[in-house]
């Protein structure tokens, strides 16, 4: 197959914004690479499983260098075009059809080139490593047409903009292979979430429909965690996950996943990175404190002040996510509790299918509980609303966030499940979001990116909701600093107009905010008033945040109050 093959399907799907024509434009397009499942990548813009944490490796600056390399233009015209087009891809475009008009082009490129090629830039370290990448991208661009070198270019920064994410790319699957059976396509989807690797559910849904009932999850390979959804009261809770529910704390930290296979502890979050390095004081823990061969433990982890023993919100903890060397004056610095609150594989057997009540038996017979250090969750199964409403406040009084009120018969399953898992905390005005854009502050604050703009999803598009300028800090103390901000969002800039920049979506942010109000000023067709950053969530992706429904739900709920 040609690479151009590619270049129309991404072509095709980036001229409508309709989810159902996409699927069919991927349903037809996926029978045509059966034989090379792991092409299947290639329209997320990857070459490895979603779970395999390697990148290319490649900055803005690096792609400039292979394409001068490529065409034989100075790096200097290739960056003034970059800045009028604000797209590298368009300017690879351009350049790869000026070469064309000048020399005979017959050479077809094909689709196992690039994807070798760009395997080999992913596996290429050490002495050298530079030149080697920037000869392996100029390889596939000198063959390229001026679309093609479009998509390369984009792929090899991240940003194919063909609008595919993997809930479409599992209502493909099953539209191609099940004719849109709900029941496949809610397999294909809990087969995903559990191995992470869109090549392997392709492979073996192309053998048919038993597949699936055999698909277990892999000890050392992420996967993707249960959420809640929100309720209001205790009594919607009740509502939802039934009378008696368990209920148990709801931690103001971050989740952790943790897989133990004989001697070897590694945990993710649920971004599906691998922290153990940052945490070898949580790997100590386990291995002390949680009895069995092998198993997958899910966990909230808390920071506490190491003085007062009191727990410190996540803003604080974070720094522990994201540093990666002083780990042990960390350790001292910002402590954490490990808070198990269920067991998702033990001793070679998994327990997704096993109702929770049964789970957590277990997990209390595996974990030993020991002060500020490793513990299951605290948990009351009750279903009187007097005792929920007295646990309840006994949470808020200890300084956690609320409670989770979980279905005990519910087995475990990905996503946001209805019915299995609620959230009920203090009425705050807060949601996730990620930044799309930014502007640079004056004065002081001169060369920091200060003031963001924020976006919702719908789909496969964000839309903007507003400009955030306050919550982060100037100097570092407890929390977010705009210079770390500053320095996290730089290489995701994808177009410089003035002191304003277009940010690749990746960095989500958790936003307070006094209310919701319709604006044509954003493209959501809404505003957030007097919003604030809490903290940056490093350990959320941009398929965690909040959707267009969530704000026009809050939004209602603000024009209820009036």
């Amino acid at each position: 197959m040609n690479y151009s093959d590619f270049v129309e399907v991404y072509e095709a799907l980036a001229s409508t914004t309709k989810r159902f024509e996409k699927m069919e434009i991927l349903a037809k397009f996926l029978k045509k690479i059966e034989r090379e499942p792991e092409w299947i990548y290639l329209l997320r813009g990857r070459v490895f499983a979603e779970y395999d944490p390697r990148e290319f490796g490649i900055s803005t600056q690096l792609v400039i260098k292979s394409m001068s390399f490529s065409f034989g233009i100075p790096t200097e015209k290739i960056v003034e075009k970059f800045r009028k087009i604000g797209d590298l891809g368009d300017v690879a475009a351009e350049l790869a059809g000026n070469r064309n008009q000048i020399s005979l082009f017959s050479s077809k490129l094909k689709t196992k080139k690039v994807f070798e090629n760009l395997r080999k830039i992913v596996e290429v370290e050490g002495k050298g490593a530079v030149d080697r990448k920037i000869k392996l991208v100029a390889e596939i661009l000198s063959s390229a047409s001026p679309k093609e070198a479009r998509y390369l270019v984009r792929t090899l920064l991240g940003d194919l903009r063909v609008g595919v994410a993997d809930a479409l790319i599992i209502d493909a699957l099953a539209h191609a292979y099940f004719s849109d059976d709900k029941e496949m396509r809610e397999k294909i989807e809990e087969s995903y979430d559990m191995v992470n690797d869109f090549a392997l559910v392709f492979k073996n849904l192309i053998k048919g429909k038993e597949f699936f009932d055999k698909t277990e999850v892999v000890l050392g390979r992420p996967m993707k965690v249960m959420l809640a959804v929100k309720v209001e009261n205790i009594e919607e809770g009740f509502r939802i996950c039934g009378r008696p529910a368990a209920l148990e704390y709801k931690y103001d930290g971050f989740r952790v996943v943790i897989h133990k296979n004989g001697d070897e502890i590694i945990l993710f979050t649920r971004k599906l990175e691998n922290v153990t390095n940052q945490f070898p004081d949580i790997v100590s823990a386990v291995k002390k404190y949680v009895k069995g061969d092998n198993f997958i433990l899910d966990s909230e982890v808390v920071g506490y002040d190491p003085k007062k023993k009191k727990y410190l919100p996540f803003e604080a903890i974070s720094q522990r996510i994201k540093r990666k060397y002083d780990i042990d004056k960390l350790i001292e610095k910002l402590p954490v509790e490990v808070n198990v609150f269920d067991v998702i594989y033990y001793n070679g057997k998994s327990l997704l299918k096993t109702p929770f009540i049964e789970r957590r038996k277990l997990l209390e017979k595996i974990v030993k509980s020991e002060k500020n250090v490793i513990r299951p969750a605290v948990q009351l199964v009750t279903g009187d609303d007097k005792e929920a409403q007295k646990f309840y406040q006994e949470a808020l009084k200890v300084g956690e966030e609320g409670i989770m009120m979980k279905k005990i018969d519910a087995p475990y399953k990905q996503g946001r499940r209805v019915g299995y898992m609620v959230k009920l905390k203090p009425v705050v005005n807060d949601l996730d979001l990620v930044i799309v854009g930014a502007e640079y502050g004056t004065g002081k604050r001169a060369g920091w990116l200060t003031s963001f703009i924020v976006a919702c999803r719908k789909d496969n598009e964000f839309l903007e909701v507003g400009m955030v300028s306050s919550g982060l800090k100037e100097k570092q103390e407890e929390g977010t600093t705009y210079e770390e901000m500053t320095n996290l969002l730089k290489p995701l800039i994808t177009k410089e107009e003035g002191r304003r920049v277009t940010i690749k979506p990746k960095i989500v942010v958790s936003i307070t905010y006094q209310n919701i109000q319709r604006s044509p000023a954003y493209s959501s067709g809404y505003a957030l008033r007097f919003p604030r950053i809490t903290s940056y969530r490093p350990d959320r992706d941009v398929e965690d945040i909040a959707t267009l429904e969530d704000i026009e739900r809050e939004a209602k709920k603000g024009d209820s109050v009036k």
